[in-house]
């Protein structure tokens, strides 16, 4: 304390009340500062259980890498970011979920998990455990995690989800209604991810009265039996663009894209664009649509045999390329290996063949930007002179294959 403090007068009760209120002021802003949580073997808080009932709104829990075995939760505050460090943090079931639901079940708004593995989760009374569920009315954000061997990757709704460089594999009951994810709310956004052998029931299944499918890997292989690649069931301004999608020998389902099969509650809006699609399945069809659907396709591959697309729908159509037998007339680098990059030797109805695609009803531009890097990345494609059919534009050997090691940028919904 200073000498001009020491000789200062005692305070008068109104200046107290100052002070008083200036210091509440000071401790309320402490505490509502966000915090890092630290979780792990060595760390304050051993299990994410003890770290979500710690959390304030807007605090960030760093998980180090490693196995959490039973370690549920339920989180509640909101603006939480969770990531894993050092690594993926495994957050395995072995048996245990929170509320008979899901290995995590968050219920606060805007919830961000980056970095998190999730296995095991089968549910008691339902089949529905999922490695998260969840119920916001804020936006949930699953960046480079991992859902493998659960009754549903991820089930529930937001206002908004956005799943970017994540994999989602051989999830599902075996029921035909769980899945890899099942989603709903007002945005749905899925990209440069890897979503494949959901056991019968679908590698993607929407809900979402808009929904961004977006240069991803979506695939049965050979031993997946999944049901639909893509179901959004009750139609949607939906945009499907730049994905690579194939249907397996051992589909369930002879459909690949289903669209407003159960209803139409949404916009009757859909977009299928420079996409790959290869049915292994032998027969079926690659669009199944409800009546009186407007579709437009363009800059795609259809290669295999079946109906490319359901009639009584409104199918605008061009700049697609037909192939129904496997005798690899897109030249392919490899097609039983599942890669379905395109070569120097594709012939000209494929190389520089597309057409510009303009922009949506709405204003979404509708020529791809990005496409899919093995395993669960992306890069961007290069649009040097005319483009190429299908999900991915060639590049000569030794041309330029950076994957993203982050988010390329934040969509504008429309």
């Amino acid at each position: 304390m200073n000498d001009r403090m020491k000789a200062s007068s005692p305070l008068s009760s109104s200046a107290c009340v100052g002070v008083a209120v200036v210091l509440s002021l000071c401790i309320f802003h402490a505490d509502s500062v966000a915090r890092t949580l630290r979780v792990g073997p060595s760390r304050t808080y051993t299990t994410v259980r003890d770290a979500s009932q710690a959390t304030q709104d807007g605090d960030t829990v760093l998980v180090d890498a490693g196995v959490y075995s039973a370690d549920v939760t339920e989180w509640t505050s909101n603006n939480l970011v969770v990531r894993g460090v050092g690594g993926r943090a495994y957050m395995r079931s072995d048996g245990v979920v929170e509320q008979d639901k899901g290995i995590w079940v968050f219920y606060g708004t805007n919830f961000t998990a980056e970095n998190i593995e999730f296995s095991g989760a089968a549910s008691v009374s339902g089949w529905n455990g999922a490695g998260i569920r969840f119920d916001t009315p804020g936006n949930l954000v699953l960046r480079n995690c991992y859902f493998h061997d659960n009754e549903d990757g991820i089930l529930g709704g937001a206002d908004s989800i956005l799943i970017e460089y994540s994999v989602f594999d051989h999830n599902g009951h075996g029921d035909g209604q769980s899945h890899n994810m099942y989603v709903h709310g007002r945005s749905f956004t899925i990209r440069y991810s890897y979503t494949h052998r959901a056991w019968i029931g679908h590698n993607i299944k929407t809900r979402a009265r808009n929904n961004y499918i977006l240069y991803n890997r979506i695939m049965d292989e050979a031993d997946g039996e999944s049901s639909y690649s893509i179901d959004i069931p009750d139609c949607g301004r939906s945009y499907v663009i730049g994905n690579v999608i194939e249907q397996g020998p051992s589909s369930v389902n002879s459909s690949m894209l289903a669209y407003g099969m159960e209803s139409q509650l949404g916009v009757n809006d859909l977009y299928v664009m420079s996409n790959t699609l290869v049915n292994n399945l032998g027969s079926g069809t690659f669009m199944r649509l409800r009546a009186g659907s407007i579709v437009k396709a363009m800059n795609n591959i259809f290669y295999g045999p079946g109906t490319y697309w359901s009639s009584g729908s409104t199918v605008t159509e061009s700049s697609n390329y037909f192939e129904p037998s496997f005798n690899n007339s897109p030249r392919f680098a490899n097609p039983a290996a599942y890669d379905f990059h395109l070569t120097s030797i594709s012939p000209s109805s494929v190389l520089n063949a597309g057409a510009l695609p303009g922009i949506s009803s709405t204003g979404y531009i509708l020529t791809p930007t990005s496409q899919y890097v093995y395993d669960a990345q992306g890069k961007k494609r290069s649009l040097l002179g005319l483009l190429d059919l299908g999900a991915f534009e060639y590049t000569a050997p030794g041309g330029p294959d950076v994957a993203y090691p982050a988010p390329i940028r934040d969509l504008r919904y429309r």
